[in-house]
Formats: C-alpha cells, sequence, structure tokens
C-alpha cells in the first residue's frame, strides 16, 4: 500500500478481514484501513483533505477526456 507519509503502523483495521466493503462504505467511519505513527510531521503539509482531493479528481477527468 502506498502511503503519502513516513513511519509505523500502529494499528489496523481488523474488521476487514470479515468486511472488506468497509472501505468503500464507509471510507472515513468504519472503514479505515490502518493507524499510522508519522515520522515527519511536515510529511503532512503537503496532504489534500477530502473536498481539496476531490477537486483534484475532477480536474484531472476532465484532462482525460
Amino acid at each position: 500500500m502506498y502511503s503519502p507519509v513516513s513511519g509505523k503502523v500502529i494499528e489496523r483495521n481488523a474488521q476487514l478481514e470479515e468486511r472488506p466493503e468497509l472501505v468503500n462504505e464507509d471510507p472515513y467511519g468504519e472503514g479505515w484501513i490502518v493507524a499510522i505513527e508519522v515520522q515527519d510531521a511536515s510529511d503532512l503539509d503537503t496532504l489534500l483533505d477530502a473536498a481539496g482531493y476531490r477537486k483534484f479528481v475532477e480536474q484531472s477527468e476532465g484532462e482525460a477526456r
């Protein structure tokens, strides 16, 4: 799995073993994948929030057409 930040996985969502569909059904709630202890907090400065990522995807889709 690609991660935009460096760090250590400190927790994984065991529910996904039985219900992998949670990733798609509830990605911001019960469908989380892992919790990461970030090594370098400055890595977080370049991340997009949900709205920013949605805008990026929409722009990318428009360029692909």
